[in-house]
């Protein structure tokens, strides 16, 4: 008995998760997992149609309930709307995955101010702006927030400044919407380092095993355990869980 009803408040069961660029790679798996674990899934979108389609066609298949819903998330109206169908659909939010985000090449010489606002909009203001629509629903449900950050917001990569700029912006975002958030709502974020996805260059896997310490990549399954991790650790919040093998040490 004691085991079963262990299970029982482990499972996701009717709550409800919204994960930003749930169409492809990290989005997706984070998705099918969230489902796995017994919650129902808004897919978000912006121009995958077709692939968040599959993501829904997926998790049905687990027997829960799921929806595609398109949003620019560069675009506050758009974000607002989006969480008001979630609100209109579904009539809770429980789980928030701030994962869509772009990488942006830019250096000191070559970086326009069109990618720097494409990479600021796209990985920090969106950030915030879904926070902030989704916070009344998170509050009502003492909801989370987990955020996706990358070793960009610690490592200084000087081929990609606008983008190491926006992640470590979401890094101090996260600390400040905990505070701001709280005691009703926990904030963290993850930053992964090299995450192996089928067709990703082989020299840069191969690169970073030779970096770090455990000698190995990361997968989407790593990404995953990290994201459940933060979803049920009840005294966690405005935190980053680095993932990277070891290679910041």
């Amino acid at each position: 008995m004691a085991e079963s009803a262990k299970l029982e408040e482990d499972s996701l069961h009717g709550r409800v998760a919204l994960i930003t660029g749930a169409g492809k790679r990290l989005g997706r798996a984070v998705a099918l997992r969230l489902a796995q674990e017994g919650a129902d899934v808004v897919v978000h979108y912006s121009s995958s149609a077709d692939e968040a389609g599959e993501v829904v066609a997926e998790i049905e298949k687990r027997g829960r309930r799921s929806v595609a819903l398109r949003a620019d998330v560069r675009n506050v109206t758009k974000i607002r709307e989006l969480f008001q169908q979630v609100s209109h659909q579904f009539g809770r939010l429980d789980i928030l995955v701030n994962n869509a985000a772009n990488f942006l090449p830019g250096r000191v010489d070559d970086t326009t101010e069109r990618i720097w606002d494409d990479s600021l909009d796209t990985n920090l203001k969106a950030v915030f702006f879904c926070a902030q629509a989704a916070a009344p629903l998170l509050k009502a449900s003492r909801g989370v927030i987990v955020n996706f950050g990358d070793l960009g917001g610690m490592l200084a990569w000087p081929g990609y400044i606008s983008h190491c700029v926006s992640k470590a912006g979401v890094i101090m975002l996260t600390k400040c919407l905990a505070k701001a958030l709280a005691p009703e709502v926990r904030v963290n974020a993850i930053a992964p380092g090299t995450i192996s996805m089928p067709g990703d260059a082989p020299e840069l896997e191969a690169e970073y095993i030779r970096r770090a310490p455990l000698r190995r990549s990361g997968t989407p399954e790593d990404v995953c355990d990290a994201v459940m991790f933060l979803v049920r650790s009840e005294f966690v919040t405005g935190q980053t869980l680095i993932l990277d093998g070891g290679r910041t040490i």
